[in-house]
C-alpha cells in the first residue's frame, strides 16, 4: 500500500486474498452456516470469557450474509459488530458493515467528512480476519441456543 503525498493505490489482489482467507474462516468457525441461522462461540482472552454469536441475517443460492457480535461489551468501549457478505461461488467474504458504519469504498480522498482512512474498506476487512483467527485460535463451540438483540 502506497501512503505517499498524493496517490493511494488499491492492492486488489491482496485485498481479494483477504476476503478468501476470511471465507474460509467463516465456515470453519461455522460449518453448519448453510443448514442453522445461527451459532456461537466462546472465547477466553485475558481471563475474560466472551461469546462471539453468528446470525444469518439473508440467505440467497450464491449468498449469505451474517452478522458477527460479540457480547458481553468490552471494557474499553463498544464490541466488534460485523455484518459480512459471503459469495459461495467465490468463496469469498466482504464486510459491509463495522460498528453501523456501512458501504465502504475503495479508497477515499484524506481528509473527509467521516474521517475515514484512504484504505478503511482494506482495513476492516483485515481486522475480521484477524478477529476470526482469534476466534479459531482460542475459541469453542456454545452449544446453548444464540439469542440476537
Amino acid at each position: 500500500m502506497n501512503y505517499g503525498a498524493g496517490h493511494y493505490n488499491i492492492d486488489l489482489a491482496a485485498h481479494l486474498a483477504v476476503c478468501d482467507a476470511n471465507y474460509l474462516r467463516v465456515m470453519r468457525l461455522f460449518p453448519q452456516l448453510h443448514e442453522r441461522d445461527g451459532a456461537a462461540v466462546g472465547v477466553t482472552l485475558a481471563g475474560r470469557r466472551i461469546r462471539v454469536a453468528v446470525e444469518v441475517a439473508q440467505r440467497s443460492r450464491h449468498t449469505t450474509m451474517i452478522r458477527l457480535r460479540q457480547s458481553p461489551e468490552a471494557p474499553w468501549g463498544a464490541s466488534p459488530m460485523f455484518c459480512v457478505r459471503l459469495y459461495h461461488d467465490l468463496n469469498c467474504a466482504e464486510v459491509t458493515e463495522y460498528q453501523s458504519a456501512r458501504h465502504f469504498n475503495p479508497v477515499y480522498a484524506y481528509p473527509n467528512t467521516h474521517m475515514r482512512q484512504r484504505d478503511e474498506k482494506a482495513q476492516v476487512n483485515q481486522l475480521l480476519g484477524e478477529f476470526l483467527s482469534c476466534c479459531l485460535g482460542q475459541g469453542a463451540a456454545v452449544h446453548e441456543p444464540v439469542l440476537m438483540s
